[in-house]
């Protein structure tokens, strides 16, 4: 059974390289969105300084510098797997404890108001990827929560926090699956939470995560709330670039 597959030792027959002499950055952002990376290069003094190494295809890493500070920067590939694992291997290349993750999710709630950041405090654990980090639950707590909402509150940014539901199936979130996490309290749905949120409590690392609420499930029809080319209130929107960044200079003066 997959909810027995957690193994508390840290050593497996495959490890990730962790680089004693990778740069030091004071906090790394990871976006899905690839006009967000394009955005990010373009208009901020960065620089590529590694790779993460894939069949599917090499992912650049930059450094960017940013109010004296230095920060790395990626664009992961979609779903728990892959985004738990470009944190594993990322450490190769650069040195922080602090990462920080957005990108869009899906809303389960109507009432909630379209344009606000949501910031998940636990995921349920509807992927694979977490059970190998971390022991069976229903879902793992978010511990970063309070410092996001903090940033949010402070900026006035508007916001809302509940828990998240975690999936790695995008074309199973069915009408019982949706109800049964929408009466749990889960306001967003996505695909990595969980699974990044399982290995950085495992290595010891700190995770600060958002969301930008797309598509609505709570709804007669799935809907996309989105024309076709939107970019502005979507999550490929720089704007929720300029919060990361934002996020990663507050949370590094903690």
């Amino acid at each position: 059974m997959i909810t027995s597959t957690f193994d508390p030792n840290p050593t497996a027959k495959l490890n990730p390289f962790v680089n004693p002499d990778a740069v030091k950055v004071d906090a790394c952002i990871i976006t899905f969105s690839y006009i967000i990376e394009k955005f990010v290069t373009e208009t901020y003094d960065c620089e590529k300084i590694g790779e993460s190494k894939s069949v599917t295809g090499n992912t650049p890493i930059y450094l960017i510098k940013y109010k004296n500070k230095k920060f790395a920067f990626f664009k992961s590939y979609v779903g728990a797997p892959a985004a738990a694992a470009s944190v594993e291997d990322t450490r190769a290349v650069f040195s922080t404890d602090k990462y920080i993750l957005f990108g869009g999710c899906g809303c389960l709630d109507r009432e909630i108001a379209r344009g606000k950041v949501m910031i998940p405090t636990a995921a349920y654990r509807d992927e694979g990827t977490s059970y190998h980090y971390a022991p069976a639950s229903d879902y793992i707590d978010v511990p970063g929560c309070d410092a996001v909402e903090a940033f949010m509150k402070e900026n006035e940014i508007a916001y809302v926090r509940g828990k998240t539901w975690t999936t790695d199936a995008i074309f199973r979130e069915t009408e019982d699956n949706f109800a049964k996490h929408k009466a749990d309290g889960c306001i967003s749905v996505e695909m990595e939470c969980a699974g990044v949120q399982a290995v950085c409590t495992f290595r010891g690392l700190k995770l600060f995560v958002f969301f930008t609420s797309g598509d609505l499930l709570d709804s007669p029809k799935w809907t996309m709330r989105a024309k076709e080319g939107q970019i502005k209130h979507t999550q490929h929107d720089s704007g929720h670039f300029e919060i990361a960044i934002g996020l990663a200079d507050y949370i590094s003066e903690e």
